[in-house]
């Protein structure tokens, strides 16, 4: 069963492993601001004895910004990636149960009505989605 799905995913071998590898980078980043954040109050507002260094509340706002949108499109590459597997596995998926289907003899048809098989078809392939 699982050669049989992990068939119809192989065209999609970049767009799979895309996914994971753009939602760690993502998951990463948004682990990492709250330490940028702690930077700029123990370094930026304490520090220099009390008084505050402004550069220094500048230059970690601005990492944190960068890592922010780093962060939004590390997400959006993982969304574009994920749906395009996802899609191109479901579309291998219903040519190849609907292409099994066609191989069924005029017993089998008549047994199995033709909306209980297109029923049956969308239902499983939109669940392995």
């Amino acid at each position: 069963m699982i050669k049989t799905l992990a068939a119809q995913i192989k065209q999609y071998k970049r767009s799979t492993l895309l996914t994971p590898l753009f939602t760690v980078l993502e998951v990463v980043m948004e682990v990492l601001i709250p330490f940028v954040t702690a930077s700029i109050i123990d370094k930026g507002i304490n520090g220099n004895d009390g008084a505050g260094d402004l550069p220094k509340v500048f230059i970690y706002g601005g990492v944190m910004i960068v890592m922010a949108f780093m962060s939004l499109a590390f997400g959006v590459l993982a969304g574009k990636f994920a749906a395009d597997a996802s899609s191109g596995f479901a579309c291998n998926l219903r040519d190849a149960m609907f292409s099994n289907i066609q191989t069924f003899s005029f017993s089998n048809i008549d047994k199995y009505s033709t909306a209980g098989l297109i029923t049956r078809l969308t239902t499983d392939v939109t669940n392995l989605q």
